[in-house]
């Protein structure tokens, strides 16, 4: 170093660290820097040295004064050591490299010394290392006191295995600091890390729980785990061994009453404020405001809210979170619109606010307006975003969200996995959603449902239940969601004997009780098979009653079949659940219309007019540049309406001169047949065929999402014309995928 050659101005090496003292030290640190670097060992060197690096404010200035200290010879002594290693593994700045370096050097450190290094460890996330240094102490006979196992336990994260943790355990009860308050606290904080909640519970119980903290960590473990009710009854104890509860208490208590809708529990826990025993900050008050949004009490969570001095992006965003909950997205939306500042939760909050209730284009705008406001997206925005994508059938925003994730490495985990995956099956892109479940590292049952079902929906169903044996094999345990993809992918292709050996062994193998769901499925299973009586009879000897779900399926089988009698049986109990549900009379009207009962057809459109009943209008969306265009049945309000119909009309003057008859069995109106060619001429899908096959390029995949069933008619029609203009259409409807191409269907019209 330079001042070893040129000793006499060693102390100009110390002009940055005499400027960066306090000007009443600037004086006393002159003295001392020339009464080191002139002075021998002696106790006045010493005591020079301890003033400078009590005063010592960076690493640089630390290697400084150490150099110094080498050259003086200073540096041999315990204390300098211990102020050097202590300053290096303590200080925000510091260096636990150096310190190492200096700790090496030593010939018998002290306890003191190790705890100090181990203490440095755990204050850099480093608990490898830490525990690494706590065995080397072990090899060179230092034990351990009360401090050496608080240090090191502070520092543990989850990269530190579970095994380690119990080794510890071992050790603190070997050494006989089992009882320590401290340890045990630093063992409950660990176990409650790793998700041991029962040793973190055994440990808690066996302690003296005199102080609050102890409580608090227990409690926060609980809701980790989902168990608040448990956090509840350590509430309840803390009050009978009159435990002053802290405001960290409070905060999680009132947490553990938000997930459990706990009004009642929530109030109690709130009179600590009232009452003032706890005086409130701007924490608990957003977690009160959580509470009672949680529990649909918006007005007292309002009220707070309104009472607060000072607000942060959290109370903004527990409101709208409090909105959206009770469906009031439009309100979400008017204090989202007033928030002074907004970070990527609010952002979120309010774009899973329109998510949920299906406002999916308001969804994409929001993402528009985040991104034009330079607000990163996280992991939990993307899901959002991803899940919109999938909704609408917008592939092309969808694998941009996905390139926008990759630019900018937003974490992709495997809940960013599972929606590109569910996004791609929504979309009909069988062959990427499997690459991107090849792909994904790490893997959960949901990533296997959303395989199994996207498999099963889009005309896979074979390769369906080998996806649920793949996941068996790698002892991925299903649930109830998994069964129903099972379930589905058997319908869908018509695996009647698999699909009741399936529905058996959901209980025999895994314990799971089958819900109203799977039965619906198991109805549904056997009425596209034909098997109407056999289906009739799961209906009856269901252990539930019978939902719309289950009627439903027996209705629609009932359409496909032909079978009047019993579509009556099914669309009376579905009308005494649900009386306007005009889908159950369309669907009636479907079936007589099919079987030529035009008197019944008659009389039940009388009914119709007479209670007012109005048919769901079919919807057909499609994606074109990114954009998501709307068309309803014989809609006009497309800018480009004049083309599009042309362009209806060039489509059917090709599919006539293909053979091309329409088939109106299932227009129920009392009109003309001219006037019911023209009805289904306009449907929905039709105009997004046409308006698909003039907005693409020759070859592009249309892709088509539909509100309702597709008619028969349009079925056909598609298969016609993705053969007339080699074009491949991928049309979901309510129930399932169609991919046509070159004039067949991937249902093979079992639909």
């Amino acid at each position: 170093m330079p001042f070893l050659a040129r000793p006499r101005k060693t102390h100009l090496l110390y002009a940055p660290f005499l400027f960066s003292l306090r000007p009443t030290h600037t004086r006393a640190f002159t003295k001392n820097v020339i009464s080191i670097t002139t002075a021998t060992t002696s106790p006045e060197a010493y005591q020079n040295l301890g003033f400078l690096l009590r005063n010592c404010k960076t690493i640089d200035q630390l290697k400084q004064i150490h150099s110094l200290t080498i050259q003086k010879g200073l540096a041999l002594d315990v204390s300098v050591y211990s102020k050097i290693i202590s300053l290096c593994s303590t200080s925000r700045g510091g260096d636990m490299e150096y310190a190492r370096h200096v700790f090496d050097k030593m010939l018998e450190p002290n306890v003191f010394l190790w705890n100090t290094m181990i203490k440095g460890y755990s204050r850099i996330n480093c608990p490898n290392d830490a525990v690494s240094l706590y065995k080397e102490m072990l090899e060179k006979n230092v034990k351990p006191d009360n401090y050496t196992f608080p240090f090191l336990l502070k520092g543990f994260n989850r990269d530190i295995s579970v095994e380690c943790g119990k080794g510890i355990h071992g050790h603190i009860c070997k050494f006989g600091f089992d009882c320590n308050e401290f340890v045990q606290h630093s063992m409950i904080h660990v176990y409650c890390l790793c998700g041991l909640i029962n040793m973190a519970r055994k440990v808690f119980d066996t302690s003296a729980k005199g102080d609050v903290i102890i409580w608090n960590t227990m409690i926060s473990g609980h809701n980790k785990t989902g168990q608040f009710q448990e956090s509840r009854k350590l509430f309840d104890e803390m009050e009978e061994k009159q435990v002053l509860p802290s405001l960290v208490t409070l905060v999680s208590v009132l947490s553990g009453c938000s997930e459990l809708k706990d009004l009642d529990y929530g109030k109690r826990v709130h009179q600590y404020v009232k009452d003032g025993r706890i005086e409130s900050n701007l924490t608990l008050n957003n977690s009160l405001i959580n509470m009672y949004a949680a529990c649909g009490q918006m007005n007292v969570a309002l009220g707070i809210f309104c009472d607060m001095k000072d607000r942060d992006v959290i109370s903004w965003t527990t409101i709208i979170k409090g909105f959206v909950s009770i469906g009031q997205v439009d309100q979400a939306r008017e204090y989202f619109d007033l928030m002074p500042q907004r970070d990527s939760i609010s952002w979120t909050a309010m774009i899973d606010g329109y998510l949920k209730m299906n406002q999916f284009k308001d969804v994409l705008l929001l993402f528009r307006e985040m991104q034009a406001a330079n607000v990163k997206p996280d992991g939990f925005t993307i899901v959002s975003i991803l899940g919109a994508c999938a909704n609408l059938g917008a592939l092309e925003l969808g694998e941009w969200v996905r390139a926008y994730t990759e630019k900018y490495k937003i974490e992709n985990d495997v809940y960013v996995g599972n929606s590109l995956i569910n996004m791609y099956f929504k979309c009909g892109e069988v062959e990427k959603a499997r690459m991107m479940f090849h792909k994904m590292p790490r893997k959960d049952k949901f990533t296997w449902t959303a395989m199994i079902v996207g498999l099963a929906i889009n005309g896979h169903g074979r390769e369906a239940l080998n996806m649920f044996a793949y996941m068996l094999d790698a002892l991925e345990t299903p649930d109830e969601i998994t069964y129903i993809g099972v379930l589905g992918a058997c319908t869908h292709s018509g695996l009647v004997n698999e699909g009741r050996s399936f529905f058996i062994s959901m209980t025999t193998k895994h314990g799971i009780e089958p819900n109203v769901v799977h039965y619906g499925c198991m109805v549904d299973l056997l009425g596209r098979a034909g098997q109407i009586k056999e289906a009739y009879k799961v209906i009856k000897d269901m252990p539930m009653k019978p939902n719309t779900i289950v009627w439903g399926a027996l209705l629609g089988a009932c359409r496909v079949h032909k079978d009047v009698e019993m579509a009556e049986k099914a669309a009376k109990q579905l009308l005494q659940l649900e009386p306007e549900n005009g889908a159950v009379y369309v669907l009636l009207c479907n079936i007589y219309a099919a079987c030529k009962k035009w008197d019944n057809l008659r009389d039940l459109r009388n009914i119709i007019m007479q209670r007012g009943i109005k048919k769901t209008p079919g919807c057909s969306l499609i994606e074109i540049n990114g954009s998501v265009h709307e068309f309803v049945s014989g809609d006009k309000s497309h800018p480009q309406c004049q083309a599009i119909y042309l362009k209806l009309e060039e489509m059917t003057e090709d599919l006539k001169l293909a053979g091309y008859l329409p088939n109106t069995s299932e227009v129920f109106l009392d009109i003309g047949e001219e006037e019911k060619e023209n009805a289904v001429n306009r449907h929905s899908e039709k105009l997004a065929i046409a308006f698909g096959l003039m907005s693409s390029s020759p070859g592009t995949v249309i892709r088509i999402v539909k509100n309702l069933r597709m008619c028969v008619d349009c079925h056909h029609v598609a298969k016609l014309l993705s053969k007339i203009y080699e074009r491949k259409l991928i049309v979901r409807d309510r129930t399932r995928f169609h991919h046509f191409r070159q004039g067949s269907c991937s249902c093979k019209d079992y639909w």
